[in-house]
């Protein structure tokens, strides 16, 4: 099957953290099925023959690949060539891949440079001793995935045929494929934490390449164009923290904050050097921006936020989880702020970095949740760590990001309810999480039967206003276990109790029109009117209730069968904008 409609993903995948000495890799590459899994006995990747041929980072699943083939493959092959550009010649070349589902394993001129485990997390290889720079490089991929409910894999099916709200699989290489060229000493990464009550912000530097000297790192900080702070060091060591105050001139309120209203972002540039000479320059950017929780209110910069959440899925109709394109993720968000929502849930995705980086701009809050696990295993608990935990440092520096979620509806801890093993499962995650990022809020098991946990978040469906209010009036209830928030489900696991967070309604809603196929959760409506009726009036019910802080609607979009969006799948509207925002922005 041919695409339609060619896409192509050309932008720079990591813009929180810049270098100018790049290669893009996206676009055609050879490709293979081998369900037979004999591509490695038969060393493919030292002669690759594939007579297919996709468009990375599109999965084979997907139209815009080129393929368009929906049936499950569990072992995939990719190849392509490259040239090292000659400017980069003499420094390490590192191979990165933003995300590919779900084991990776990677051959450069028929040299095995390593495998990652994992559909979500960014991951790279230092492939400097595998290159070759007076002839082209053959670099080979294989990915296998698999229907194993003990992998995280979201709301990819697990069966052959799509059904209730699980879609189509992901598989193999979903996001940007690139080359980065470092000198030997380089800065590996920063950690950037705001810390809006002193006024400063503190970073901390991990750098490679300490040998024989000491390394200087200078740093220059501005806002709007405009110089505020610079500083630098020299280190002997590779682990480096620094903190800077901001206060400056460049404003009467001397620091600049971020929020939804001002998503005031700084400019921050990396320069290290050895000795007298420039060795690494990385471009990133920061939020000034604190998240707290204070008797029963989450604080955004310590002054109490509603959250007016939608659910975002993240699927597009020709690339599934892979957004088309940058200007697919910015309509996104600029619809969803058309709409007087003020942050997203990306439910049971790891979203592309780039749609990070507009919310940044934007302003738009996120949750950022994982993936999901279906079953509790040792198998499972060990894949869902070291995923979840890649993911937290790679995705910390990002201001937009507001709360982690680690589990979804006990989604992978079925028994969560009693089971002790699982109940401390869910809080090794959540203390874990702490111990990456103490500054967010962490919510285990959103939408019933939570543990520890920073928010408490119930998921309810009900579509008649008055019998919501009738079942919410009983706040003591609801929270103490005495009755299921949502007819079925307890807001508490056995043994934990409410200690006063802050309570929001995470799902609801869930609307769908009665024409065509498909469905929604109710019932459903016909006409424009019937659905803003209702749509009004439940919102407005939990607009009412005085201990509830925010809501999360179902849902952004149409995703295949599930056709409860306020947009279709091609982003037209159900409803006009304007209409759904006057509802939101009465409170």
């Amino acid at each position: 099957m041919s695409a339609e409609r060619t896409y192509h993903r050309t932008e720079y995948p990591r813009p929180q953290f810049r270098r100018q000495a790049w290669v893009n890799l996206n676009g055609a590459w050879n490709f293979s099925f081998d369900d037979e899994n004999a591509g490695e006995k038969e060393e493919w990747y030292r002669n690759p023959n594939f007579s297919a041929h996709i468009q990375v980072p599109f999965t084979y699943e997907t139209k815009a690949s080129g393929i368009g083939d929906e049936s499950f493959h569990p072992y995939v092959w990719y190849h392509r060539t490259f040239e090292i550009p000659n400017t980069e010649i003499g420094k390490r070349v590192i191979l990165r891949f933003q995300a590919s589902d779900y084991l990776t394993k990677v051959w450069v001129n028929g040299v095995f440079v390593g495998e990652h485990v994992g559909g979500n997390a960014a991951f790279s290889f230092d492939i400097t001793h595998a290159v070759t720079h007076d002839r082209t490089n053959s670099l080979v991929v294989k990915v296998e995935d698999s229907q194993s409910c003990h992998q995280p894999r979201g709301k990819q099916r697990w069966t052959d045929e799509n059904f209730g709200c699980w879609y189509v699989q992901t598989t193999g290489i979903w996001q940007t494929v690139w080359l980065e060229f470092l000198p030997e000493e380089h800065i590996e990464h920063v950690k950037i934490t705001p810390k809006i009550d002193e006024n400063s912000v503190a970073f901390d530097f991990i750098l490679n390449g300490l040998y024989d000297k000491p390394l200087r790192v200078e740093a220059n900080i501005r806002f709007d164009g405009k110089p505020v702070k610079q500083f630098s060091f020299t280190s002997d060591r590779p682990h480096m923290h620094v903190e800077v105050n901001l206060l400056s001139e460049i404003h009467e309120w001397k620091v600049m904050h971020w929020s939804p209203e001002h998503p005031h972002l700084y400019d921050v540039t990396f320069r290290l050097f050895k000795e007298d000479t420039l060795q690494d320059e990385v471009d990133a950017y920061f939020g000034m921006r604190k998240i707290s929780i204070k008797n029963g209110q989450v604080l955004l910069n310590n002054r109490p936020i509603y959250q007016k959440l939608l659910l975002d899925q993240g699927y597009w109709p020709d690339t599934l989880l892979t957004p088309p394109s940058d200007e697919a993720m910015l309509e996104d968000i600029e619809k969803t702020l058309a709409m007087g929502f003020n942050g997203v849930r990306k439910h049971q995705k790891i979203e592309d970095e780039r749609f990070l980086y507009w919310c940044d701009k934007k302003g738009l809050l996120v949750w950022s949740e994982m993936a999901s696990a279906y079953e509790f295993s040792d198998e499972a608990v060990v894949n869902f760590t070291n995923e979840w935990l890649e993911v937290i440092q790679q995705h910390y520096n990002h201001p937009s990001i507001v709360t982690w979620v680690p589990f979804n509806e006990s989604w992978g801890i079925p028994n969560v309810l009693s089971d002790a093993k699982q109940q401390a499962f869910t809080e090794s995650i959540y203390y874990l999480t702490k111990s990456l990022d103490s500054m967010r809020p962490v919510i285990v098991n959103d939408g019933w039967e939570h543990t520890i946990s920073d928010i408490v978040t119930l998921h309810d469906y009900e579509e008649y206003k008055e019998a919501f209010l009738d079942r919410y009036s009983n706040q003591d209830k609801i929270l103490t276990n005495e009755i299921p928030h949502n007819n079925h489900k307890y807001a508490f696991a056995e043994g934990y109790q409410y200690e006063g967070q802050p309570v929001i309604i995470s799902e609801y809603g869930g609307i769908a029109f009665k024409d065509g196929e498909g469905w929604g959760y109710g019932n459903r409506v016909e006409s424009e009117e019937a659905f803003l009726d209702r749509y009004r009036r439940v919102t407005e019910a939990i607009q009412s209730l005085p201990y509830v802080t925010g809501y999360c609607y179902t849902q952004m979009t149409d995703v295949q069968q599930e056709v409860n969006g306020l947009l279709r799948e091609d982003r037209t509207p159900k409803i006009p904008l304007e209409k759904i925002r006057r509802v939101n922005d009465s409170v």
